[in-house]
């Protein structure tokens, strides 16, 4: 019970950051582009509680975490509203919208990446060690986020890339996928095949941080 106490606490941190951020690219991006809808609803902001879904965010990660003993940590925010009927050129301006929330993982993960290094170099104390082990998660929890969106599933932000980049036709016919998306993506994560797909790509994330960071 400890450990799992320890591990939220360690975690809770960069999982608000990571989605809060993802989320508010998305409506920042989809405002430069020219949808205000999510400026106007209020959801380019980095009030966490304005993105969290009590569900999503909250009880089916600590469930998963609890049954799992850690192991598993899966969940979601609520996603920010965009109407791309509304952006200036909106199937090639999908591409922008959806891979704002990718890159702000991205650079949240290189912030979190800078945290362990500082941790590293400075004299031992009471805060190095929770230092350490914040960025650690930092980096494991945007990287995670970042590669499961990126995988071309609608409405994942990376199905919403692939029918920005497809031809019309086939572009309308992918993102007919949107509807099952959900599904698709439990189903792959059930039975582990959403493991074999990430977690090279985690790994050699991890690994090229490492490297580049000296951590």
């Amino acid at each position: 019970m400890n450990n799992l106490i320890q591990t939220l606490a360690i975690y809770a941190l960069p999982v608000i950051f990571a989605i809060t951020l993802h989320e508010a690219a998305h409506g920042y991006v989809a405002r430069y582009f020219g949808d205000p809808t999510a400026w106007q609803l209020g959801r380019v902001s980095l009030n966490p509680l304005r993105h969290i879904d009590p569900i999503g965010t909250i009880l089916v990660p600590i469930l998963l975490m609890t049954l799992s003993g850690g192991g598993v940590i899966f969940g979601w925010a609520k996603p920010v509203p965009v109407n791309f009927g509304k952006l200036r050129q909106p199937k090639k301006d999908m591409l922008w919208v959806a891979a704002a929330g990718p890159a702000a993982n991205l650079l949240m993960a290189l912030a979190w990446a800078s945290l362990l290094k500082l941790a590293q170099i400075l004299p031992f104390n009471a805060y190095v060690e929770p230092m350490a082990l914040m960025g650690k998660a930092g980096i494991e929890i945007n990287a995670a986020l970042m590669l499961l969106n990126l995988l071309p599933i609608p409405p994942l932000d990376g199905g919403r890339i692939m029918v920005s980049l497809l031809p019309h036709r086939l572009a309308w016919k992918f993102a007919q996928l949107e509807r099952y998306g959900f599904v698709i993506l439990l189903a792959l994560l059930f039975t582990h095949v959403l493991d074999l797909i990430l977690l090279p790509l985690l790994n050699g994330f991890i690994l090229l941080l490492s490297i580049i960071f000296k951590i």
